[in-house]
């Protein structure tokens, strides 16, 4: 899954996006609003945490341009201001959710967490496709009950399988979906994931579909 960062300081910045990778998720990140709108607009993300007070261009105004625009995206303020009013404000101009400076980053996982579990309709914390299940806030997957170890992007593609079962995955969309910005993708890797992924669990988990990619069927 693929996430933006929208934060000024360097220190949290840097903080915050080392703690999202190593969840797993792809994550870019830029410092001020105009560069933050750039990015909506040339990337498909599937949450955005939004500092308020940014050069350029403020959050709020960020946040009120994307939801004009009709995007339905998540998106985790993140910002110092604690003012009921400004809590209220973020959240009538389009926020899913409000976490105040200083905050714990295993509460800002768990938010990020919940906000992507929304947009599936998906209440449980673990997803479950037959004898396969995939606790993101534990990194661990099981298959029948026993552990299968993967890697961290070999756990971040089949996550992303696991959210929309019966959906062809192109090769570009799963690269969104695992790597941000500078981060080197061989030509290869997602063949090599998904290989790897078909040896620890059963060549039957993801199917290839011709001349599209790939695919987690409905029914396991």
């Amino acid at each position: 899954m693929r996430l933006l960062v929208v934060e000024d300081d360097r220190m949290i910045g840097e903080s915050v996006r080392t703690a999202l990778r190593q969840e797993g998720y792809a994550v870019d990140w830029v410092r001020d609003g105009v560069d933050a709108e750039a990015a909506l607009q040339a990337e498909p993300y599937d949450l955005i945490l939004l500092d308020l007070g940014l050069p350029g261009k403020g959050g709020l105004d960020v946040l009120r341009t994307a939801r004009a625009h009709g995007s339905e995206m998540p998106v985790l303020v993140v910002t110092a201001r604690d003012a009921v009013g400004d809590r209220v404000t973020g959240l009538d101009a389009g926020a899913d959710d409000y976490l105040v400076k200083p905050f714990d980053l295993d509460e800002l996982l768990a938010r990020v967490r919940a906000l992507l579990r929304r947009p599936s309709g998906q209440r449980e914390a673990v997803l479950r496709h037959g004898a396969l299940a995939l606790d993101p806030a534990r990194h661990e997957t099981t298959l029948d009950g026993a552990p299968v170890r993967l890697t961290t992007r070999e756990f971040a593609l089949l996550r992303t399988l696991l959210q929309r079962p019966g959906m062809p995955f192109s090769r570009s969309r799963l690269e969104e979906a695992i790597y941000g910005w500078g981060e080197e993708v061989e030509s290869n890797a997602i063949e090599v994931h998904v290989h790897a992924l078909r040896r620890k669990l059963g060549a039957g988990w993801i199917r290839t579909v011709r001349g599209v990619g790939y695919m987690m069927p409905r029914q396991p």
